[in-house]
């Protein structure tokens, strides 16, 4: 009997490719005998609600086309269930993919590793906030320098892709100012200062790369926290590069720890996760150890 698919996308992700990338990953499937169920939500808050169907009424896969934002919002059904999630690439960060060696621009080859059915349980992280907020993410949750850039990302209507978030992050760099902080892990440490971002990884890279978590592994229950203290412009566009290496951390006004958990507070910043914005501060941020099952190359689960 062959195995069956619910295939979730988004139209609009990939600068409009991803209708050709489903095509191709749809006919590779049918190829290696699995039965494809597609599905497009009209929105957001849609695209969750068929995802419940799907469950309920049964499925042995399910995949999302797009990018880490379409995987954030098929997290959020299949966070804590047997149901594996396969990543079939088209968006333009593609953080999830890249972190744990789906092929990012080959998505046959991206179909096969859903059709030859090698799982891996790994972590997740839950962001719980005020109103009742809860929401799962895979990667990055941020606060700081880099929620206000991606408010101004949110805003803009040009330039397309990655180059956007380039501009807005100029266009911050211009408005530095100090942000005061309270963190408390785990283990009832305080870090209470001015910084400039704190990022929480579960994986390492957000962003398209920028590999703010370098040492995150989404299998050892703990998150990875980066904090950035509060520095100059000219500091910032020195060390901004490093990121993409992970050698920022090597510099004296970053550091680093790990924790299970992690409250954050600041007035009137927002917060991030998986390039989503989640709401204002303060927010609890946890690992939930191996509470996702998905489908990767055999015996690799690697860092960007």
């Amino acid at each position: 009997m062959s195995k069956r698919v619910a295939l979730f996308s988004n139209p609009k992700s990939g600068a409009g490719k991803s209708a050709e990338i489903t095509a191709r990953a749809v006919k590779r499937l049918r190829e290696r005998g699995m039965q494809v169920d597609e599905y497009i939500g009209k929105d957001p808050a849609d695209a969750r609600r068929l995802g419940r169907e799907v469950l309920d009424h049964g499925t042995d896969v399910v995949a999302a086309v797009g990018g880490d934002g379409m995987i954030s919002h098929t997290l959020q059904q299949l966070s804590g269930t047997d149901v594996p999630l396969g990543i079939i690439p088209s968006g333009t960060g593609n953080d999830h993919a890249r972190h744990y060696g789906i092929p990012r621009d080959n998505p046959e080859a991206a179909a096969d590793l859903i059709a030859d059915g090698h799982v891996t349980r790994v972590d997740v992280g839950l962001v719980q906030g005020a109103g009742g907020i809860r929401r799962y993410f895979g990667s990055i949750a941020a606060a700081g320098f880099d929620s206000l850039v991606t408010d101004r990302t949110n805003t803009m209507s040009w330039p397309r892709g990655r180059m956007r978030y380039n501009v807005a992050l100029l266009a911050e760099l211009a408005n530095l100012k100090p942000l005061p902080f309270r963190m408390t892990l785990d283990d009832g440490t305080v870090i209470e200062r001015d910084i400039t971002l704190v990022a929480i990884g579960n994986t390492s890279s957000y962003g398209g790369g920028m590999r703010i978590c370098p040492n995150a592994d989404p299998t050892d229950g703990l998150l990875d926290v980066t904090v950035i203290d509060s520095g100059s412009r000219f500091a910032m566009i020195r060390s901004f590069p490093k990121v993409f290496s992970g050698k920022h951390i090597e510099s004296p006004e970053v550091q680093t720890y790990r924790t299970t958990s992690i409250r954050i507070e600041s007035p009137g910043i927002t917060a991030y996760a998986d390039g989503e914005l989640i709401g204002e501060l303060p927010v609890d941020v946890s690992v939930l150890p191996r509470h996702l099952s998905i489908l990767t190359p055999k015996d690799r689960v690697r860092q960007s």
